[in-house]
């Protein structure tokens, strides 16, 4: 237990002395808390137009990103563009977990009918191009907010349930775990006390590219015009709304600041999973680096 809670202070120590992990840590955290509190505190409105301020209306005091085609303040969709954004992809990726962790980890304790099932299903849903799938599916569910991220849930599943069943495989059999059993603890209490902490580890790596692929595909999708509908602001609409010849050779406030957005924030998330990754790196832990050599 001891050289467990050491492992895991030294995995701590690596994260946090890993500087794209602390820029991805540093942007998510000011992101979140500006486009939560922001536009409460200055009273922001993604709805409202301001015709006086004139339609597509460069950058100033009063509008510091400019207006849209509806003259409505383009700093307020953005603000509010990224609280959709990162919802859906906070909120996707829970789903994913919700689903895929029980179903990887029967199919990984109990075998045969479990999972067969659970990895069959799994093939199934692999099969199909992912992007083209929620695509369709969105479109006959209709287009909106609670549907993306519902669907983008229930399909990103299958990754999280390999990964667990595998980890399950490699522990169920261990020492800790059959003296568990030979003591008398359920099955139940096995899997969730005993198993899935072990099992859990590499999973911390996944939701970090999870949150920020989702993020993408909901940019794609309401830069499409089949995710998140206007008026509701979210980055790829507003995008969407700007791609007219004009406001890309004219008019780049109009779009340049939500694409920036979109790429640091994805960015900032792969950051945060590389870093989980490399602190979680067994190698790591015996002062071997990934060249090989002995670290100081």
């Amino acid at each position: 237990m001891e050289k467990k809670r050491q492992r895991q202070n030294q995995a701590v120590r690596r994260f946090l002395s890993n500087r794209r992990a602390a820029f991805g840590i540093f942007f998510v955290v000011a992101e979140i808390i500006i486009v939560v509190f922001v536009p409460a505190v200055f009273g922001l409105d993604p709805l409202t137009s301001d015709i006086a301020a004139g339609f597509n209306s460069p950058p100033s005091v009063k509008h510091l990103m400019g207006t849209d085609a509806a003259a409505r303040d383009l700093l307020s969709r953005i603000l509010y563009g990224g609280r959709v954004s990162l919802l859906v992809g906070i909120s996707s990726t829970a789903i994913n977990v919700l689903i895929g962790l029980p179903l990887g980890l029967l199919a990984g304790y109990y075998r045969g009918i479990a999972e067969f099932a659970v990895m069959r299903a799994a093939d199934i849903f692999m099969s199909f191009p992912s992007m083209i799938l929620i695509l369709v599916m969105v479109s006959v569910a209709g287009p909106s907010l609670a549907t993306l991220i519902v669907i983008m849930g229930i399909m990103g599943w299958t990754t999280i349930a390999r990964l667990v069943y595998g980890n399950v495989l490699s522990i169920k059999n261990r020492e800790y775990v059959e003296a568990g059993r030979a003591a008398g603890k359920s099955n139940f209490v096995l899997m969730f006390t005993d198993i899935l902490p072990n099992a859990f580890g590499p999973v911390w790596v996944i939701l970090s590219f999870r949150v920020g692929g989702a993020i993408l595909t909901e940019s794609g999708l309401s830069f499409l015009g089949v995710g998140v509908q206007a008026p509701q602001a979210s980055w790829g609409n507003i995008i969407n709304a700007a791609q007219s010849l004009p406001n890309l050779m004219f008019r780049p406030w109009m779009w340049i600041p939500p694409g920036v957005l979109i790429i640091l924030t994805v960015v900032a998330f792969n950051f945060i999973g590389e870093g989980i990754r490399d602190a979680l790196d067994p190698k790591m832990y015996t002062g071997i680096s990934r060249n090989g050599l002995s670290e100081a």
